[in-house]
């Protein structure tokens, strides 16, 4: 089965299908950095590196099974502005003008879960409504990758359309109630550090929101929180690098400052002892890219590579699921 990725970023739902038994070959990329990545994840894939709105892709058509991608998500963010279909950064309108010229038995793509919630329901809908109309039966399903074994809280919108049946997606197979419970970021990061050092700080909040478990809330600066090592980590951000990037508590500060101002302490500020910010190499991990994967480009272009991914754990399991529906009788 072959399979050709666009908006195909770092790759991480290429290194998913390639695990599950699918053939890469072709990334679409605009971003040079993840574009060097992509390559030197699948050296026997082509890459096209560019603005995929001006990629013709007649050349492909009847010749991959599979079409996979995940259309920037900015206009559908819940954190951005929410401009929809009107954002010029939508990606969906070149997604489903690839699915036209290439004709694939099916396609997947990857997109925030915000797009299937509230007021954008209708959108959705609408969307689905666009790519059934290229002869698709689609499905849609918002997915958490911890249910699928990624050591990570990470909610996303799954489409999956095939020719001549539904999809059925696969059965979550960690959590609670299952036979594994999920797996805790602890897993794949401890108290030293795995990689180059991330030299952001870590400070105490002027004014802490606190909440009833230590490790949520904002007690410390930015929007990178402390891990809780005994649970999966929280949702890794394109925007990590600086405070945004989720840090290791390596003295156990987090738990006894908590309960200092739950007893009505004051808030302390400065620098919080033995904080460390995760490493570009172990957020790769938190994602379940393959240890010692190689990233292109500067710290921040890395960390966005790792947060824009979708984890290739996650897309193994789709990758599995449709491989065998799309050889079945």
């Amino acid at each position: 089965m072959r399979a050709l990725d666009i908006f195909a970023g770092a790759g991480g739902l290429s290194i998913g299908l390639e695990q599950a038994g699918f053939d890469i070959v072709a990334g679409a990329e605009w971003d040079g950095d993840a574009c060097e990545t992509f390559a030197k994840a699948h050296p026997g894939a082509e890459v096209i590196e560019g603005d995929v709105n001006t990629v013709g892709w007649g050349r492909w058509r009847d010749q991959v099974d599979v079409l996979v991608g995940g259309p920037p998500c900015q206009p559908w963010s819940s954190g951005g502005k929410r401009l929809g279909a009107a954002d010029p950064r939508d990606g969906w309108p070149a997604f489903r003008r690839a699915l036209g010229e290439v004709r694939p038995r099916a396609f997947i793509a990857e997109n925030v879960a915000g797009l299937g919630a509230g007021a954008r329901r209708p959108l959705l809908r609408a969307l689905v409504d666009e790519l059934a109309a290229l002869d698709f039966q689609v499905r849609a399903q918002v997915v958490n990758a911890a249910d699928f074994g990624v050591p990570q809280r990470r909610h996303r919108l799954l489409l999956v359309g095939l020719r001549h049946r539904p999809f059925m997606f696969p059965a979550p197979t960690f959590g609670p109630g299952r036979a594994r419970p999920w797996r805790p970021a602890g897993e794949v990061v401890g108290p030293e550090a795995h990689g180059l050092p991330n030299p952001s700080a870590v400070t105490y909040a002027r004014c802490p929101d606190i909440r009833p478990h230590p490790y949520d809330g904002h007690v410390f600066n930015g929007g990178g929180r402390p891990l809780d090592l005994t649970r999966p980590a929280p949702t890794l951000l394109a925007s990590m690098g600086g405070n945004k990037t989720p840090w290791v508590d390596t003295e156990g500060i987090v738990p006894t400052y908590h309960a200092h101002l739950l007893g009505g302490g004051v808030p302390r500020s400065g620098r919080v002892a033995g904080a460390r910010r995760i490493t570009v190499e172990e957020a790769a991990l938190l994602q379940t890219f393959p240890p010692g994967m190689h990233f292109a480009g500067t710290r921040s272009s890395c960390y966005r590579q790792v947060g824009n991914a979708v984890p290739p754990r996650l897309a193994e399991a789709l990758g599995r699921a449709l491989l065998g529906q799309l050889t079945a009788p």
